[in-house]
């Protein structure tokens, strides 16, 4: 059984991941289309659209840090799911609400369930530092 906040940051990644793949329209257009896959809306409040909605709002500032952070990685050779990941939890760090570690704990998670075999040691190589530039470890 999951626990309630990984729930929220596996809807999160599948809200920015829909986002990215569509063109980017507006999130609650995501929201909208996600909901009629399911078949029905979320329980309001949705704590995995907004923190799908922080990574948007500071995805220039997140994707700037992975860059420094990703040596020898251009953002664009990144996975789209990674890139996602990142940015999620950078934007979790950045709010300030859940210790770092665990954030970073958690993205490392998302990458072993929806991403490649070597995800995870990316991520949590690039959270890592990115979290120490911002003295958040």
């Amino acid at each position: 059984m999951q626990r309630a906040e990984t729930k929220a940051r596996v809807r999160a990644l599948q809200l920015l991941y829909a986002w990215d793949l569509t063109g980017r329209p507006a999130l609650k257009t995501v929201i909208a289309r996600v909901a009629g896959i399911y078949g029905r809306a979320p329980a309001q409040p949705d704590r995995g659209a907004d923190l799908a909605a922080k990574g948007i709002a500071g995805l220039a500032d997140f994707d700037q840090l992975v860059s420094a952070a990703a040596e020898h990685w251009r953002l664009e050779r990144v996975g789209i799911i990674e890139r996602n990941i990142l940015r999620l939890a950078l934007a979790e760090i950045a709010e300030g609400a859940t210790p770092s570690r665990v954030v970073i704990d958690e993205a490392v998670k998302l990458a072993h369930w929806f991403a490649g075999a070597k995800a995870p040691g990316f991520v949590n190589g690039v959270l890592d530092t990115a979290a120490r530039e911002l003295g958040a470890l």
